[in-house]
């Protein structure tokens, strides 16, 4: 049926109304004349039409305005929007009818905004928390959780100090919210292992009113560095600078009048040329040390361990020969390793090196050579003065010394251990020591042992 709109909707009204007052007053005056019942029924329907269109005239205003409202919510920037033919009352539908499907593409669109925000605080590496207002828990990431040794996820609205024990951070939080303004600081949490971490804390949106989030990224692998990086630079002036002084101090020496003195002159060059060789030695161990740690290694292939350690031996012969200790080789199995020739045999080198410096006179130093399962097991044993149980630990650091006065005094530098130790780890190994303090040490090496046929004599035989 058609709708009929605006003042042809107030004319039928009038109609209607004549027609029903003419019915009206022929029921309720019988003796009333048709003429008399015609003329009162138009001045009731004039009146009633023009009651209506005064009520049409109101309410097509308020439904202007209205639709004006709605359609400046639906877009701010546009005077109006086109409509179909018909009243107020049907443009104002229209208008709420669009703002509701645009209101619902919005809410759409910011239900998938932050669904795609909280996957990605979820899967970030660094541990993120949100609080509201009141210090009530309203997002952990899964890092966080981990962090704090919590199950994942936590409930919207746990208290924070249910999660964060660290009076630190929860107080960071609450100066936060109390004055508005970003912060940063360092700090360990004792909740996580004692590790250190540093904070970057804002409110949310600028606003303290709506919470504060923090992210908490764990900096304890770069303190550490950090810590390795000076303390190399520390120990590397240090044992520059020790040779560097008797060199200058004995030059000086001769300078000053000691080149007369054939005995003492020869004698001060002997120590000279000794510091040199010793500042030569460090900063070749240092070169090698860097290219283990960040160069790229050689191509890696079948290596005999027998002619590795071999080699080795006829090295340090003469330096056990002059202090007098044994070299005996108990086992020495012909195995193959994957791994650098040159590299192997400095990782025996050292090793021995180490054990006959360091041995009493007389002593001995024992190899083995053997296989272990799936792996190619070294051991270097001597019967020196041993290493204290506290200095076990840091054997392999670079320039650590147990015993500095008497490590100088037989020309090493410090670095022979940490080279051992990243060559073996390079070749996918591991090195350890078992030590009797007063009796000597054992240093072992496990390598994965190369196939049958990948050793150096199958490869030679193909």
């Amino acid at each position: 049926m058609p709708r009929i709109h605006g003042l042809g909707r107030s004319l039928f009204a009038g109609a209607i109304l004549s027609l029903v007052s003419i019915a009206a007053m022929r029921l309720l005056l019988p003796g009333s004349g048709l003429g008399a019942a015609l003329l009162a029924a138009a001045a009731i329907g004039a009146a009633g039409c023009a009651a209506n269109l005064i009520f049409f005239h109101f309410e097509s205003h308020h439904a202007r305005e209205m639709r004006a409202r709605v359609e400046r919510l639906i877009n701010p920037l546009q005077e109006g929007l086109s409509h179909s033919p018909g009243d107020e009352m049907d443009a104002l539908a229209a208008s709420i009818e669009l703002a509701g499907r645009q209101l619902h593409v919005v809410v759409e669109s910011l239900q998938r905004e932050s669904s795609r925000l909280e996957l990605i605080l979820s899967s970030m590496v660094e541990a993120v928390v949100a609080v509201d207002p009141l210090l009530r828990i309203t997002f952990v990431n899964r890092a966080f959780a981990e962090l704090m040794g919590i199950a994942s996820p936590v409930a919207s609205g746990t208290p924070l100090v249910q999660v964060v024990r660290d009076q630190v951070l929860a107080g960071m939080f609450t100066s936060v919210l109390a004055e508005g303004e970003p912060q940063r600081k360092k700090m360990v949490l004792a909740a996580a292992g004692a590790r250190s971490f540093d904070v970057q804390m804002a409110p949310l949106a600028d606003d303290p009113q709506r919470g504060a989030i923090a992210m908490l990224y764990d900096i304890t692998e770069l303190e550490r560095l950090e810590r390795v990086r000076r303390d190399f630079v520390a120990n590397v002036s240090h044992e520059l600078r020790t040779p560097l002084a008797a060199v200058c101090g004995y030059a000086e020496t001769l300078l000053d009048g000691a080149l007369e003195d054939s005995a003492n002159g020869r004698k001060f060059v002997e120590i000279i040329l000794a510091k040199a060789r010793q500042l030569n030695n460090i900063a070749t161990d240092l070169l090698i040390l860097s290219s283990l740690e960040g160069g790229k290694p050689p191509a890696a292939e079948p290596v005999s361990l027998r002619e590795s350690m071999e080699s080795a031996l006829r090295t340090v012969e003469p330096a056990a020969r002059a202090r007098e200790v044994q070299l005996i080789c108990d086992t020495i199995a012909d195995l193959a390793v994957i791994g650098y020739d040159v590299r192997l045999e400095q990782v025996f080198v050292n090793l021995l090196d180490n054990a006959i410096k360091f041995n009493r006179p007389g002593g001995e130093v024992r190899v083995e050579v053997l296989r272990s399962g799936e792996n190619a097991v070294v051991r270097v044993q001597d019967t020196g003065a041993g290493i204290p149980s506290r200095d076990l630990p840091r054997i392999f650091e670079r320039f650590y010394r147990v015993d500095k006065a008497r490590s100088r005094a037989t020309g090493g530098t410090g670095l022979g251990l940490a080279i051992v130790k990243h060559a073996v780890e390079q070749m996918g190994g591991s090195v350890n020591v078992e030590s009797d303090f007063g009796r000597g040490s054992t240093f072992t090496v496990i390598l994965p042992a190369a196939s049958e046929d990948m050793t150096p004599a199958a490869a030679a035989t193909s």
